[in-house]
């Protein structure tokens, strides 16, 4: 065995250990503890169960969520850890050192290395879920930054012409912020489009149901599909990667791959190629196996 991962969900927990050829070769998936002490329980019966199958190998945990870089305490919406030492509880627990790195970040580290960026040198997640965040790899490693908010794009603010142009609501984020853009193409996002411009809300499921066969309800795509591409652009203009991977439960929508490529390329400056945009090929296995190689990675850099 080559490294073991664990993906740290608001709903649940799921370990899996990788051979050499990184190939998941035994998974543990339990429900997320719903109390601080049970949850650190959790973490450590899964971290005894990865060590009872080869306890020499590194172990990387993904989790949603911030850690403060000064004082190493968490921030995290769906999980019992704000307010406490996180990493360093669990390292202690355990007894030994793990690796911890946020959820998204891990994603973008799998794509790149095993997924759709494998073939680029500089590659940028994006995960449209529930919340939006990401990560950016070059040459196949996570971009290092000074408080781990690299990735953290879902907070740039709403893009003014867009939010006027179709008189959308400015919101306030579970950040604390006000006009963040996840509040608008967060999967509750695309639902606060379609009741701001209809009249009535529509989840995205009934958004990619109902698109191809109503003019408005396609309008209300369209106008999510703008506010991602200037997303993609802030992004571009930034990092300028090679590639924008998908992931996340609206990446599931019907060609949005192809919907985004084609605002982003109306949007861009004129002349000038974007990045292209491309579905995750991991599923829900790229934030457990980014974990567990990010771990991989550390325990190179010390051997």
């Amino acid at each position: 065995m080559i490294a073991a991962g664990i993906d740290l969900g608001g709903s649940k927990l799921e370990a899996q250990i990788f051979n050499a050829e990184w190939t998941c070769v035994d998974r543990l998936r339990v429900k997320t503890p719903t109390t601080y002490d049970s949850l650190l329980q959790t973490l450590q019966e899964a971290i005894d169960w990865i060590e009872g199958q080869d306890g020499n190998i590194p172990i990387g945990i993904g989790s949603a969520g911030l850690i403060v870089p000064q004082t190493g305490i968490a921030l995290t919406a769906n999980l019992p850890a704000t307010g406490k030492s996180f990493p360093k509880d669990i390292a202690e627990r355990a007894g030994r050192s793990i690796t911890y790195v946020n959820d998204c970040r891990a994603f973008a580290l799998s794509e790149a290395i095993f997924g759709s960026g494998r073939k680029y040198d500089v590659v940028m997640g994006m995960i449209l879920g529930t919340g939006v965040g990401g990560g950016g790899v070059i040459n196949g490693h996570l971009l290092k930054n000074r408080a781990g908010l690299g990735g953290e794009f879902g907070h740039i603010q709403a893009p003014a012409s867009l939010v006027q142009a179709h008189n959308l609501p400015i919101l306030p984020c579970g950040c604390g912020r006000l006009g963040c853009i996840e509040t608008l193409v967060s999967g509750p996002g695309l639902t606060r489009i379609s009741e701001a411009v209809l009249g009535s809300p529509l989840s995205p499921q009934e958004v990619d149901l109902k698109r191809h066969n109503d003019e408005a309800v396609a309008g209300i795509f369209d106008i999510w599909c703008n506010l991602v591409a200037e997303l993609c652009l802030s992004i571009d203009y930034i990092l300028n990667p090679d590639v924008i991977i998908l992931g996340g439960g609206l990446s599931k929508i019907k060609d949005v791959d192809h919907a985004i490529s084609q605002a982003l390329r109306n949007r861009q400056f004129d002349g000038f190629d974007g990045p292209e945009i491309k579905l995750a090929q991991g599923g829900d296995a790229s934030g457990v196996r980014g974990a567990a190689y990010a771990a991989w990675q550390e325990s190179q850099r010390h051997a």
